[in-house]
């Protein structure tokens, strides 16, 4: 089930479990996880893209060996605010995904996500070489946390 409004998205949730968050590019898929509680969001795996059916059967071991209660995907705008085509790649993806699971799907926006990860990385004093092996997940990372944050205030009424 995908579900454009995160409020929606947050009604549609069992209590208790996480949520997964997912960076999708075009070689890797970046995982990230939250706590029971949506509070916090955790760097999982970088997955390199192969079939997307090898693809979603790795997503949704993830899911059930974390008891998850959906997927959050960012979904990266244009700077503008519409849809390119990485954004109709990214529904594409969720489309196909539903339909292997009942778990709700929503989105996120996920612009400049990947810049904050880079530099929060950089910061770390992270080499180039570590850097490209995890920036995808902790691009998920900051894609989840946005999204978790938001639910937060939305379930406070804010």
């Amino acid at each position: 089930m995908i579900v454009e409004d995160l409020g929606s998205f947050a009604e549609s949730l069992a209590k208790l479990q996480p949520i997964i968050g997912l960076d999708l590019g075009e070689k890797t898929i970046g995982v990230a996880a939250s706590d029971g509680l949506l509070q916090a969001a955790n760097a999982v795996v970088t997955i390199k893209r192969k079939k997307f059916g090898v693809d979603a059967a790795q997503l949704l071991e993830i899911a059930q060996t974390r008891n998850a209660a959906g997927f959050i995907l960012g979904l990266p705008r244009n700077m503008d605010g519409s849809e390119g085509p990485r954004c109709q790649s990214t529904r594409a993806f969720a489309r196909n995904l539903s339909a292997l699971t009942d778990l709700p799907i929503g989105f996120w926006d996920e612009r400049l996500s990947t810049v904050a990860a880079e530099r929060a990385l950089i910061e770390a004093d992270l080499t180039r070489k570590r850097r490209k092996e995890i920036i995808d997940s902790v691009a998920a990372t900051y894609i989840l946390q946005g999204a978790l944050d938001r639910i937060r205030h939305i379930r406070a009424g804010t």
